[in-house]
C-alpha cells in the first residue's frame, strides 16, 4: 500500500526537469535582458539542458507585461561553451533568428558580439 501511495505522488505531482542549472539560466536571463534592453520581461516556462554539449537553455518569454505564462509563445534560448562560470555565450536564438560569431548578416553579427562582450563584463 505504501509503495502504491509513492508511485501515485509521482504520477500526480506536477512534472519538474532534473539536472536543470539555475546558474545557467540566469546567465540566460541576463543575456535576454541584455538584447531587449529591460529589466521588465515576463518568463514562463524555463528549461536548462547542463548536461547537453554545448549546455543551454530554452524560456518562453513576453515583453508585454501582465502576461500569463500559458499565453507565452515567444522563446528566447541560449548555448554556452561550458556550464561552469565564465560560461561563454556560443549562440542565442529569439524564436526563430539566432545570432553567432561568424553569422554571414552583419548586424546579427555585431549582436551577438555586444551580447558576448556584456555577458563577460557581468561575469568578471
Amino acid at each position: 500500500m505504501f509503495k502504491r501511495l509513492i508511485l501515485l505522488s509521482f504520477a500526480f505531482a506536477p512534472a519538474t526537469a532534473f539536472a536543470q542549472s539555475a546558474d545557467l539560466e540566469a546567465t540566460c536571463k541576463a543575456v535576454a535582458q541584455n538584447f531587449f534592453l529591460s529589466e521588465k520581461f515576463a518568463i514562463g516556462a524555463i528549461q536548462s539542458f547542463p548536461e547537453l554539449k554545448p549546455p543551454g537553455v530554452r524560456m518562453a518569454y513576453s515583453t508585454r507585461a501582465g502576461t500569463a505564462p500559458a499565453d507565452m509563445t515567444d522563446t528566447f534560448e541560449c548555448e554556452f561553451a561550458k556550464q561552469d562560470k565564465p560560461h561563454e555565450l556560443v549562440k542565442f536564438c529569439v524564436s526563430t533568428t539566432c545570432y553567432t560569431a561568424n553569422d554571414d548578416d552583419a548586424d546579427r553579427k555585431r549582436r551577438f558580439e555586444e551580447m558576448r562582450i556584456l555577458l563577460q563584463r557581468a561575469e568578471q
